[in-house]
């Protein structure tokens, strides 16, 4: 085993960041953002549901614990994991992440977008991904920020996340 792929000692907290952009789709899916449904508005392209928000945190995950990264462990080329929910990816990332020695001490993600309004639905992302997460609801934080017409994601929805585990 190589020095830089040692374990570290279970105090020392370990971080990980993560993002995912995706399109609008062009179907009729649902959007979903950390496992919330979002009517109104359209889903986001992707092999699995295009939960940017569930995808960015279990990269950050995945970040924290040196174990790659969500396409190395979910790649597009899979069909078992087609239209897989962001929470059920967030589940299996867990479980990986658990299965290194870790467990999650708190998780951070800011959603980019223009729409939708994410800010009246911010508890029920709270709380939704923090069940997953097995962490408080004090520990799981979710922010929202327009790009203000910049084209940071281009015609969609981003996120940002960061995760500390130990």
């Amino acid at each position: 085993m190589r020095a830089w792929a040692a374990p570290v000692p279970e105090a020392v907290p370990r971080v990980g960041l993560g993002f995912d952009a995706h399109p609008w789709a062009t179907d009729d899916r649902p959007l979903s953002l950390g496992g919330v449904t979002f009517d109104g508005v359209p889903g986001l392209a992707g092999h699995s549901d295009g939960d940017v928000v569930c995808h960015a945190i279990a990269d950050a995950l995945l970040g924290a614990a040196a174990l790659g990264d969500v396409g190395l462990h979910f790649p597009e080329d899979d069909p078992s994991i087609a239209g897989m929910a962001g929470l059920a990816l967030l589940e299996d990332t867990l479980e990986l992440v658990r299965g290194a020695g870790y467990s999650v001490r708190s998780s951070d993600a800011t959603v980019i977008c223009e729409r939708p309004a994410v800010a009246p639905r911010r508890d029920e992302l709270r709380s939704a991904l923090a069940e997953v997460l097995a962490i408080p609801l004090e520990a799981m934080s979710v922010k929202a920020t327009r790009p203000e017409g910049l084209g940071l994601v281009g015609d969609g929805v981003g996120c940002m996340a960061v995760t500390v585990i130990a």
